[in-house]
């Protein structure tokens, strides 16, 4: 059952995209007040205005720019299932100022300097304003309680020096789904200022830890992508470990200790059930599905060697891909299916290697120093990021053929690197040194620059970056 109603089809990058009926039946009205006066230094009409504002994604955070989201008010302030609609209309402003911030492309303006809009001005902004305050991008948007129980929210981007609407987009909600509605509308603006793909509105899977270092506990966990909506999905009984979302969202493969055992299972979201996956004595982990949701890569060692298999994800006979003696291990797909980047120490180091979805044609991608990891392929095709290991453990990029390698961080141990789902962010773990094993998920950009720590209520390793939500 789909919950999130988007109102909008067309896409955003042709330039301003209108809003379906229902949308702009709930829009303001023309505006009935006066925008506040311009500042020294505004642009006058007649001026001619500066070119259509674009976000340089290659700088990162040296020189981020300046954006305006005010809170987003309401045609009535109405209680609703998730709360008063002014309240709410606060909240959606500061999903999108902190998503936005997040990204290390953009500087909202901070608060206590934000004009409060009135519900007409949404879809007309007091232009000479918010220009003369230095803001070069304008986010103004609505919230509206529907009577049947939903909510519609409205979200306009405005360039503030050539003073015209970028894009908007407009959203019915259940009220469990209001904070999806924020999400979207930053990645509305995300897009069209960058030219990226959208990443904010998706989910998290992580295994939750507590306790003493020699007695962790670990649960699986999920969560939206800042740290939101957080809930337990396992008790903790049994430690559970490499948790991966599968495409489709639907069910989450793990490797788990159920009975001192360790085996992989497959967690169906949606009923909460789990099951064995391979129903073998051996010891079988590294689970990954395949961009179908059809398939699970995983690794299972036997007789003293450890090769790369594959499964259906519905459960049935492995097949063997690798057969090099040694362990051949974290294998994960492209994103078209047809090939897999994997590990393997067959070289006498834990190097990457790639091949063809069937097994044929293995070659070594990685010849630098130290050792490589956890490889995971990129949603966009154009890179691998790894941990590597030479002294501290960092984590790294490559192409798909291993040119252009380097390093996005440098800790004491940084591992685990997943993919956003438009392929420009990684999130990892950061574990501490010493005793108290302290494990954390951090984020980090292409460039290397926008670092930050993802919040969750424990500690947290293993983290699986799911694609954007339907």
């Amino acid at each position: 059952m789909t919950l999130f109603r988007p109102m909008l089809i067309a896409g955003l990058l042709a330039g301003t995209a209108p809003l379906a009926a229902a949308a702009q039946q709930a829009a303001p009205p023309a505006p009935q007040t006066t925008a506040p006066a311009p500042q020294a230094g505004t642009p006058t009409p007649g001026q001619q205005p500066p070119g259509e504002m674009i976000v340089d994604v290659v700088g990162g955070t040296s020189a981020p720019a300046q954006i305006a989201i005010p809170p987003m008010p309401t045609a009535a302030v109405q209680q609703t299932a998730a709360g008063s609609t002014d309240v709410l209309g606060r909240e959606l402003a500061l999903i999108v100022t902190n998503d936005l911030k997040s990204s290390g492309l953009f500087n909202p303006v901070s608060g206590e300097t934000l004009h409060n809009i009135s519900y007409p001005e949404v879809t007309s902004p007091g232009f000479e304003y918010w220009a003369g305050a230095g803001v070069q991008a304008l986010v103004q948007g609505f919230i509206k309680a529907n009577g049947d129980g939903t909510l519609t929210v409205g979200c306009y981007l405005y360039d503030t020096y050539s003073r015209r609407e970028l894009t908007r987009q407009g959203f019915v909600v259940p009220p469990s789904d209001w904070r999806r509605a924020g999400h979207k509308c930053a990645d509305m603006v995300y897009t069209r200022l960058t030219g990226e793909g959208p990443y904010f509105d998706s989910r998290v899977v992580y295994v939750s830890e507590s306790g003493p270092k020699a007695h962790r506990i670990k649960r699986l966990a999920i969560m939206d992508q800042d740290g939101a909506n957080h809930r337990f999905l396992t008790n903790g009984q049994s430690i559970v470990l490499t948790p991966r979302l599968s495409p489709d969202q639907r069910s989450i493969v793990y490797m788990s200790y159920l009975n001192d055992r360790p085996s992989i299972y497959v967690y169906d979201i949606g009923t909460g059930r789990q099951r064995l996956l391979v129903p073998d004595t051996n010891l079988n982990f590294a689970p990954r599905v395949s961009p179908d949701s059809r398939w699970v890569l995983f690794s299972m060692a036997i007789a003293g060697n450890t090769d790369v298999y594959r499964v259906p994800l519905s459960g049935g006979t492995p097949q063997r891909l690798t057969d090099a003696p040694g362990i051949d291990t974290g294998g994960s797909y492209s994103p078209d299916g047809g090939r897999i980047v994997f590990e393997s120490d067959r070289s006498g180091k834990q190097q990457l290697y790639v091949m063809n979805a069937d097994g044929t044609q293995q070659q070594r991608i990685s010849f630098g120093g130290g050792s490589y990891a956890t490889p995971v392929w990129s949603p966009r095709g154009d890179l691998i990021a790894y941990t590597h290991v030479q002294g501290n453990f960092r984590i790294g990029v490559m192409s798909p053929v291993g040119a252009g390698e380097r390093n996005l961080t440098d800790d004491w141990q940084d591992e685990g690197p997943s993919w956003s789902p438009n392929g420009r962010v990684l999130m990892f773990f950061r574990a501490t040194q010493g005793g108290s094993g302290v494990a954390d998920l951090w984020s980090v950009d292409l460039t290397g620059v926008a670092l930050r720590r993802i919040p969750t209520p424990l500690d947290g390793s293993d983290p699986s970056w799911g694609p954007l939500r339907p």
